[in-house]
């Protein structure tokens, strides 16, 4: 698949401590396999686990990465990630402006 088709993803997870999702977001960077993370703190998720509902107060990772590279998003969230049940939800980012899906693939498909 050339570049100018590569599909854009967005992959979504939460993570209840500042630093760790920090931690990840840098990880994701620095592999080349998101050219971008935003963290975005104080989401407060409602959920049920152990038979009860929970609330908690949660960071939103919003990972910007190509197609390609989204089994290597899985495979180190799932390594990483201290939760026994993490949230890896995958968007397809089917509407954005071209300079930015442009610096998308840039980053991740021209990494040296």
């Amino acid at each position: 698949m050339n570049s100018e088709s590569e599909i854009i993803k967005i992959i979504l997870t939460t993570h209840d401590d500042l630093l760790r999702a920090q931690e990840l977001a840098s990880c994701l960077v620095e592999g080349r396999i998101a050219a971008c993370v935003n963290l975005i703190p104080n989401v407060t998720s409602f959920f049920h686990w152990d038979n009860a509902v929970q609330m908690e107060n949660e960071i939103l990772l919003m990972i910007k990465t190509t197609e390609e590279k989204v089994p290597e998003v899985q495979a180190l969230l799932e390594e990483r990630h201290s939760y026994e049940v993490p949230e890896i939800i995958e968007l397809d980012a089917s509407v954005l402006n071209k300079p930015y899906s442009d610096w998308i693939r840039d980053c991740l498909l021209n990494a040296g």
